[in-house]
């Protein structure tokens, strides 16, 4: 049995709140700029290349990359022979707490949905736990801002609306998404499960690699089917048309009820965030 004292997680938490709005990762950056270089349009590519400098900006000042810092989706897979010396949860949102604020971002959480009233520290997190074999921690902090967040879907279909149906509802959600969202957005769809189990895959999905594949063919072909036809809708870097309207699109799947075939999107911006630590 391992010992990690709750005051590392709260550290490791606070560390990767102010990482993960300051720098994106290099699959997404180099997405970014690859697209910059080759976007045909004028006006799109002088904006991809705005972004670009944005980017730039962001690492040499220690500023965030975008004024909304996101609400901190926190993912979590403890080993089944850790302990934690302190209350785990109370300590990712006292990290989520010290990030934000000593990192000095946004803190755009409220304490009641329909009441309001901001929190004053961007807490509490939208923590998810996986308990996994081993000794280790595994954080990954993803800040998610709402732009796109509000641009998200979820459908329940039936299992008759097959292949079509799935694919007609994925881009049926970023053609109504239009601009708002920010483009170049990412992209993630889950498939598969329940209700909620459907919105956590689209969310997991944000975090793969940006070009990577899914392991099935079936399903890594119908990735690269639908970025296509995405990119191919026109709406554009921040909706000023160019081929560039999302730089990724990743599936994740889990089996479901015979009786139903629930997917869900979840649209994230050009600044998907998110970076991750192994204690």
């Amino acid at each position: 049995m391992r010992t990690i004292a709750a005051t590392l997680i709260r550290d490791t938490v606070a560390r990767l709140c102010m990482e993960a709005n300051q720098t994106l990762s290099p699959d997404l950056e180099n997405a970014l700029r690859q697209s910059a270089e080759s976007e045909p349009w004028a006006l799109a590519q002088s904006t991809l290349n705005t972004l670009c400098e944005n980017l730039d900006a962001a690492r040499e000042t220690g500023l965030p990359i975008c004024q909304d810092t996101g609400m901190a989706c926190v993912f979590c897979e403890i080993g089944q022979d850790v302990h934690i010396d302190g209350d785990f949860e109370a300590a990712v949102n006292a990290g989520v707490a010290k990030g934000y604020t000593e990192g000095f971002l946004r803190k755009s959480v409220v304490r009641d949905p329909i009441r309001r009233g901001n929190t004053g520290d961007n807490t509490p997190a939208v923590l998810h736990v996986r308990l996994v074999p081993g000794d280790r921690v595994k954080i990954t902090v993803a800040p998610k801002g709402f732009g796109s967040e509000n641009m998200s879907r979820l459908a329940m279909l039936k299992p008759s609306d097959g292949e079509e149906g799935v694919k007609q509802f994925v881009l049926d959600t970023v053609r109504q998404a239009g601009p708002n969202p920010c483009p170049p957005i990412v992209v993630g769809v889950g498939i598969g499960g329940t209700f909620e189990r459907a919105a956590l895959l689209a969310k997991q999905a944000l975090l793969r690699p940006v070009g990577s594949h899914h392991p099935d063919p079936y399903y890594a072909s119908m990735e690269q089917e639908l970025l296509q036809k995405i990119n191919a809708m026109g709406i554009g870097p921040q909706g000023f048309g160019g081929r560039t309207t999302a730089l990724g699109l990743q599936i994740e799947t889990f089996p479901t009820h015979i009786a139903g075939m629930p997917v869900a999107v979840n649209i994230s911006c050009h600044v998907t965030r998110h970076k991750e630590a192994v204690l």
